[in-house]
């Protein structure tokens, strides 16, 4: 991986990750379309700067992480379903789910398909109880699957469980923070005997890169599910899937 590939990278991952449009799933494309080779490192490398986007909530949701130990309990029933599945799972989605174009591809057009048809509301619940973080949880370790997107299934989520977009669409900001720290720390662990100098510097930069473009997007998505609904996201999904499967696979 050269500069310019991190940069790319980087700029994608930040603008993707909070957008109900599947990082993962760019990502992969992302590669497939710069002729990056997929190894270890290049796997390592699009979980590691998930990091970087992650910080940026942190940054613009500090306030909720200072208020009270209500919020870590309800982010800890949802991060569960999750972790126990990647846990489990980590060979198979490493060694095979992160490297297949095909099940990205056909995970965005399906996920679009639900995002067009099922609209949400905006008078719904805006408090979330355990049951709804369960609920929630569950939907995210669907996201396991690349291209199925984990804003996507938790913001989905969210609104089967009567929350309204906005508060769906905040309490996955939220999660995203327990479980990218989780899967981060999980791969270097798992990696760290892989991992060069040069390799961490390469990770460092996009971390950094990352967390810029996503906190702009998070401001974004936060204005414009305040009038709109996921359509628009459903077919964006549809129309990358099918004009990659035509012209790149």
């Amino acid at each position: 991986m050269n500069f310019i590939h991190v940069l790319i990278l980087s700029i994608v991952e930040g603008i993707t990750e909070f957008l109900p449009i599947s990082s993962t799933g760019h990502l992969i494309l992302a590669s497939k379309l710069l002729s990056i080779t997929p190894s270890d490192f290049s796997k390592t490398f699009d979980i590691g700067i998930q990091l970087g986007a992650i910080m940026a909530v942190v940054v613009l949701y500090y306030k909720k992480f200072i208020d009270g130990s209500e919020i870590y309990k309800k982010l800890l029933v949802a991060f569960i379903p999750s972790a126990l599945v990647g846990l489990v799972l980590y060979p198979f989605i490493k060694g095979f789910l992160l490297g297949s174009s095909t099940i990205t591809l056909l995970s965005l057009f399906l996920g679009g398909l639900i995002l067009i048809f099922y609209k949400g509301r905006n008078d719904g619940m805006e408090r979330i109880g355990y049951k709804e973080a369960l609920k929630i949880g569950i939907f995210q370790s669907i996201s396991v699957v690349p291209g199925v997107s984990r804003a996507a299934a938790t913001i989905l989520g969210g609104m089967f469980s009567g929350l309204s977009r906005k508060a769906s669409v905040e309490f996955s900001f939220l999660l995203a923070v327990p479980t990218m720290l989780g899967a981060t720390a999980l791969d270097i662990y798992k990696s760290r005997g892989t991992l060069s100098s040069g390799d961490l510097g390469t990770l460092v930069l996009g971390m950094a890169l990352s967390f810029v473009f996503a906190a702009i997007a998070v401001k974004f998505l936060i204005g414009y599910v305040k009038k709109h609904d996921f359509t628009a996201f459903g077919v964006y999904r549809i129309i990358l899937a099918v004009l990659f499967y035509l012209f790149v696979k």
